[in-house]
């Protein structure tokens, strides 16, 4: 199966992509302050359920979603239309790294996407590139909540330098220049509800679909993820969202 589709299938019942219920998406974007006409920009944006949400919070704003998967801009256009908002969100399948906007903005917003710039580090100077002065750049990373075990490595295919602990990613980010003014650590139901969303979405497509080609595939799929969770990195991996301004040392 085609891996876009198939994590547009896997998130179809939590859009919002990262292990963060709504409420604190909401928190976040409040702590994130712009003003009303804010300009928005979300880097790997899935189906922009983050700039969708952004543009409630500024109800003036405009914001531009970029992503590289068909299926995940198809729904957002549609989430768009559905909430009265496709007028005020432009939509761009393009490599993240590539995107040249025109113009600099008021927030951007990187969550669970960093791996399209390399990383942490990538990710704040490259999307950081298109903060304005005064400007906020909230990013959404993992980290080790606890020192990894060997299954925690095998299952996500990591090296354990390839994450930090928390308080080395806020390290990181203030060596960028960057200082954080909020964040927010995703607790154990946040993950929770995430996970058996992604997997449940995928198994439920799968049973709902059995002659389709990709059916027994998408249910292996399903399966292996769960393995993956349950037996290696559960209350390993951390995720925290990261609310950044330039400048404080």
């Amino acid at each position: 199966m085609d891996r876009q589709r198939l994590s547009s299938i896997a998130h179809s019942r939590h859009p919002i992509a990262a292990p963060i219920f709504g409420v604190n998406v909401n928190r976040l974007l409040r702590r994130a302050g712009r003003q009303p006409t804010a300009r928005v920009l979300d880097l790997g944006c899935g189906e922009a359920a983050w700039a969708l949400q952004a543009l409630a919070h500024h109800p003036d704003g405009h914001a531009d979603g970029v992503d590289v998967s068909a299926y995940a801009l198809e729904r957002a256009a549609g989430a768009a239309e559905a909430r009265g908002l496709a007028d005020r969100l432009t939509l761009h399948r393009r490599d993240a790294r590539t995107y040249v906007p025109d113009g600099d903005y008021d927030l951007v917003l990187c969550v669970g996407s960093t791996h399209a710039f390399g990383g942490f580090d990538g990710t704040l100077e490259l999307a950081g590139r298109h903060v304005n002065a005064g400007g906020v750049l909230l990013v959404g990373e993992g980290f080790w909540q606890v020192p990894p075990t060997p299954q925690a490595l095998a299952a996500l295919g990591v090296k354990p330098e390839e994450f930090t602990d928390l308080a080395g990613l806020v390290d990181t980010a203030e060596r960028a220049g960057w200082t954080p003014t909020y964040a927010h650590v995703s607790d154990a139901a946040e993950w929770d509800d995430y996970e058996w969303s992604w997997i449940g979405s995928l198994t439920e497509w799968a049973l709902d679909n059995p002659g389709h080609p990709d059916a027994a595939e998408a249910l292996t799929a399903a399966r292996e993820h769960r393995d993956q969770w349950l037996r290696g990195y559960r209350h390993v991996l951390g995720f925290v969202t990261l609310v950044l301004r330039r400048g404080g040392r």
